[in-house]
């Protein structure tokens, strides 16, 4: 049977222990005055008689001071989290008052604090934890110091290790008595949740900054970066690793991937298994169903969530997986749990992001005999970006030098040890080729630091290498900057400059190291090259042109055959529907350059877009003279019009706001059921509108009444969702005094 730390049925709590009813006198109301009816004994001998226990302490009331107003919380930064419970984090001491019967008499009276998490508590798994009060407390070790005594009240100071299990424990005191322990009723109003402590310099998690804290643990909301290299969009997303239920939601996610207990307190293996429970169900049941062909009918588009809080709330609420995420969806998600739970944790987008399906860290693309790309012998490819998580710990399992951020993504696309996760693994590590360290490190440097070598199929069915491109992968890493919406590029912690003594270096390790990469690189420079120029700034519904450029080098004429194709593609790279065709020969004289203009029209596009409205475009060119293949991809990210919103007035604490959202349909025919997600009015859900049509060249305005209920800077996040357009986001700051 697995370990859980949420479900309190069928608990085993230890043996020779007293459960009373209440932590009151009236605990023994069925029984004689100062008698123990229920009581258990050692050595299973029941004394004759009545037993008076008048003499002992007796537990009148337990406090643990869980108001965010009090010390505890504000002392162990907790106190942002929407609970009536205690929170802290380990290897820092934290205070409870114990109210007794009489005054507590160090010399005569023998209590203990018990901790206690999961159905079958064990001293030896470090599930079942006596605390006992001692002189001094020590680092690294449980233990209980008295603070205060005053009357009937005693104030103790209570220090967890930096090792120990993360989750929530429940917490009883017990009394040594002649007869056995008397020890407090189950009462979850003392239970204590136990997080990872950034702050202690023993908790493997240690962050040496005040500022990247708060950033990394403490921020609430955050930013995710998509687009493509030269049109790097950012979307709003609420992290809510404070709202209520979050921390339970996060806590049963370790419970559903029957994660042994006693192993929670290994940031590493939280990283690993909560990697492997937010993708798709195909393995394990996780919170997030992934889904990437634009068929959403039994679920809610990726593009349209603009909050973990909903999908996580709904997961731990249904015990079953969220339909639907893709993977800024299971990045976003991710970083809340792992800031939930007191990881140092940021969401990565890394722009040209390869797939390597067979783990030689190349990306092969294969083109057929007309110079298009082969949909089925191209197992490789190239995502227009990927999305996947930081996470901050110290790495005892690897030399020195390797902690720091490690590589977890969500959204794995093989499997690792039998099921579908990836990671953590060292970027200190992927930078310099360490390939051979754990987890899945091959695949994240394919990812960021693989050549495209582009296959050319002749009519036997044999394939010939063409053109190499050994800069187009990992061409952009970005994170949100500390403090602000900026985006923080990262790139140089991932790789040296292209084509470097360092960057040589590394590749070299990772060839090594067991990764087979074929070297055979046409080092000769190719006396005539393709180009392509796709225009920036195109919002979707309009024309636009694409310039091929064809450029001779070589001081002959060289006869050049060029394919240009164009597509509607996921942002996986998959393509959907090709929207452009066109072949272009022609004899480029020596030194010279030819320039064509293929014109891409709306029509030709805007019935094909899925969520991304993402077009792809691919030159593939032929030299006649010398059999040179050459090949150039480009992306367009079509701009989509954004929601504009607004308060009407100022804001103020508990009083009512109206905002005021609006949208122009940007297409020429209508767009019918809109659904509209409103994140940031103080609710738990998103406030959802629906509207069943917008006709065209039609602005669609909505007005949405809320009461602020906490002070200072806030976001209110919007997006607009239907079968014809996606990715209609908008968002607003907003300053409640």
């Amino acid at each position: 049977m697995s370990e859980s730390s949420t479900d309190d049925s069928n608990r085993r709590e230890p043996l020779a222990s007293y459960v009373g009813r209440r932590n009151t006198p009236s605990n023994y109301s069925n029984a004689e005055e100062n008698s123990v009816p229920d009581f258990q004994y050692f050595g299973g001998l029941k004394p004759r008689g009545t037993v008076n226990l008048e003499e002992y302490l007796e537990v009148w009331g337990v406090d643990v001071h869980p108001s965010p107003d009090e010390a505890n919380k504000k002392q162990h930064h907790t106190e942002l989290y929407e609970s009536s419970n205690l929170i802290v984090r380990r290897g820092q001491p934290f205070q409870i008052t114990i109210t007794f019967n009489r005054a507590y008499d160090s010399g005569k009276d023998r209590l203990w604090i018990d901790f206690l998490i999961g159905r079958f508590p064990d001293i030896t798994k470090g599930t079942y934890v006596p605390i006992y009060i001692q002189e001094q407390l020590e680092t690294g070790k449980w233990a209980a110091k008295v603070k205060t005594t005053w009357n009937n009240t005693l104030s103790l100071s209570i220090m967890s290790p930096a090792d120990c299990i993360v989750g929530r424990f429940r917490m009883y005191v017990a009394i040594m008595t002649p007869y056995g322990i008397r020890r407090t009723a189950r009462d979850e109003s003392t239970d204590i949740y136990v997080l990872f402590n950034p702050w202690c310099a023993e908790d493997a998690v240690y962050l040496d900054s005040a500022t990247e804290n708060e950033e990394y643990v403490l921020n609430d909301h955050g930013r995710i970066f998509y687009g493509e290299v030269n049109e790097v969009t950012s979307r709003p997303w609420v992290f809510g690793q404070f709202e209520r239920q979050i921390l339970d939601a996060c806590i049963y996610i370790l419970d559903r991937a029957r994660m042994p207990l006693h192993t929670r307190g290994c940031p590493l293996k939280i990283c690993r298994v909560a990697s492997a429970m937010q993708v798709n169900a195909k393995d394990d049941g996780g919170v997030l169903v992934g889904c990437w062909d634009n068929e959403y009918r039994y679920g809610v588009a990726p593009t349209a969530w603009n909050s973990s809080v909903e999908i996580l709330l709904q997961y731990f609420r249904t015990k079953q997986s969220v339909c639907y995420g893709q993977c800024w969806v299971f990045a976003a998600v991710f970083n809340t749990v792992l800031r939930s739970l007191g990881i140092p944790a940021r969401a990565v987008t890394n722009f040209s992001s390869a797939h390597d399906n067979n783990a030689n860290l190349t990306t092969d693309i294969i083109l057929n005999e007309q110079g298009a790309k082969d949909i089925e012998l191209t197992k490789d490819s190239i995502w227009n970006y990927h999305c996947w998580n930081e996470c901050w710990m110290s790495r005892s399992d690897l030399p020195a030098g390797y902690g720091g951020w490690q590589v977890v993504d969500a959204t794995p696309q093989e499997t690792s040890e039998g099921m579908y996760r990836c990671g953590p693994a060292s970027v200190n590590a992927i930078k310099h080729g360490q390939v051979f360290f754990p987890y899945d490190a091959p695949f994240i440097y394919a990812e960021v630091n693989s050549d495209i070598i582009y296959w050319n199929k002749q009519k036997d069915g044999s394939l010939i290498k063409g053109d190499v491109k050994t800069d187009e992968v990992g061409k952009l890493i970005v994170t949100k900057e500390i403090g602000s919406d900026g985006r923080k590029d990262i790139t140089d912690q991932y790789k040296y400059q292209e084509g470097s003594r360092e960057e040589r270096m590394a590749q070299d390790s990772a060839i090594q190291y067991g990764v087979k990469k074929d070297q055979t690189v046409i080092e000769t420079p190719m006396d005539a090259t393709v180009d392509m120029h796709v225009p920036g700034n195109v919002f979707l519904g309009t024309n636009f042109e694409v310039a091929v450029e064809l450029k001779n080098n070589s001081s002959e004429k060289r006869t050049m055959t060029a394919h240009f194709s164009g597509n509607v593609v996921f942002y996986t790279g998959v393509p959907k529907v090709q929207i452009k065709n066109e072949t272009i020969k022609v004899v480029v004289k020596p030194h010279d350059v030819y320039q064509a203009q293929v014109k891409i029209k709306s029509k030709d596009y805007v019935d094909h877009l899925v969520e991304q409205s993402i077009l792809h475009f691919l030159v593939s060119a032929r030299v006649e003279e010398t059999g040179q293949s050459l090949a150039v991809e480009k992306i367009l990210s079509l701009k989509i019009s954004k929601l504009n919103i607004k308060a009407e007035g100022p804001a103020a604490l508990g009083r009512e706001v109206t905002i005021v959202i609006e949208f122009a349909n940007p297409l020429q025919k209508p767009l019918e059921n809109l659904v509209l997600r409103i994140d940031g009015l103080d609710l738990l859900k998103p406030k959802l509108k629906i509207f069943s049509i917008l006709h065209e060249n039609a602005t669609l305005t909505t007005k949405e009444l809320f009461v602020p209920r906490r002070r200072g800077q806030r976001k209110v996040i919007a997006s607009l969702d239907c079968d014809a357009l996606r990715q209609v986001i908008g968002e607003m700051e907003l300053t409640v005094v």
